[in-house]
């Protein structure tokens, strides 16, 4: 009887061990790749509303959450620049550069292409490998021609009527905040050094180069963050409004932009108040928010200079 055990037992054994032995091995690194394409989990925020000039503090929000594939999602940074012309609007971009850069680099270790646009000083990465990347990346027909009209530098989407109404705060004057106005001259040569450059990433400031880019890799979703949302962040030729008339999915993070706006201007708010006016037009009119913290974690970020107590889901 106990050499009949013995043996079932060995049976038992070498059954086990054969299938050990035939069994897949997982490395550490397939496991790491597996984690790293796990979906984006992305809680949006938009706005909806009956018209256009329906006033926005009558817009039904609505929360939702997407689920993004990362390697076919690409991050845009829109000019980040080394310097600003308004000294108010340049203190806010070095404040912002900080935490912008961990948000770049949570989304690029996820495997979201990372596109920086710091506009009309691309010459400065000229033969740069980013800079190649997008110069030689093949051309792809767009689903709508894309804008040709010039504004600061680069084409420009203006507001479209059709779509959007006006913007809830005057910038006409151009939006500095500052107690003695600055003079308008551009001193901009570069991003600013405190977000990081790496290899795998692309720099332009073109439309065509951007879609020919997206389209390389598959691309249709689409985050965009930066400054200025009033002006930039919406207008520039790879920007929300040619992004969403190209038929991407976009989505701006509310807490990593900034806005040009006095608050000496209609409508009589603060300037962070004004910016986040802009915030909600652009959920009503163009595409949903999300905020960093989607990506990094933590608390969302906020300008030291923001003392305001009854903010809600900034």
């Amino acid at each position: 009887m106990r050499r009949m055990w013995w043996a079932a037992t060995l049976v038992v054994c070498c059954v086990a061990l054969r299938e050990l032995t035939d069994a897949p091995v997982v490395h550490a690194e397939e496991t790491a790749a597996a984690a790293a394409v796990k979906p984006l989990v992305l809680k949006t925020r938009s706005r909806v509303g009956q018209s256009l000039e329906e006033p926005l503090t009558k817009a039904v929000v609505k929360e939702a959450t997407v689920e993004w594939d990362p390697r076919k999602t690409a991050l845009i940074i829109c000019d980040m620049w080394d310097q600003h012309w308004c000294k108010g609007a340049a203190a806010r971009v070095e404040e912002l550069a900080g935490p912008m850069n961990k948000v770049i680099h949570a989304a690029r270790d996820r495997g979201v292409f990372i596109i920086h646009a710091p506009s009309t000083t691309v010459d400065f990465y000229k033969g740069t490998p980013q800079r190649r990347l997008a110069q030689t990346a093949p051309f792809v027909k767009t689903r709508f021609p894309l804008a040709t009209v010039e504004r600061w530098g680069t084409a420009w989407c203006y507001p479209d009527g059709k779509r959007e109404s006006e913007l809830p705060i005057d910038d006409t004057d151009m939006g500095c905040d500052c107690e003695t106005k600055c003079e308008i001259v551009p001193p901009w040569t570069r991003q600013i050094n405190t977000i990081d450059i790496l290899e795998g990433d692309a720099i332009t400031d073109h439309g065509q180069e951007t879609f020919n880019l997206l389209a390389d890799r598959g691309i249709d979703h689409v985050i965009i963050m930066g400054v200025h949302l009033n002006m930039c962040v919406l207008g520039r030729p790879f920007a929300i409004r040619q992004l969403v008339t190209q038929g991407k999915d976009v989505l701006l993070v509310r807490d990593m932009t900034d806005t040009m706006y006095c608050s000496k201007s209609k409508p009589f708010v603060s300037h962070f108040a004004g910016t986040d006016l802009v915030i909600s037009h652009v959920e009503k009119h163009w595409c949903p928010t999300i905020l960093s913290s989607d990506l990094v974690g933590g608390k969302p970020f906020r300008f030291r200079e923001d003392k305001r107590q009854d903010v809600v889901g900034r």
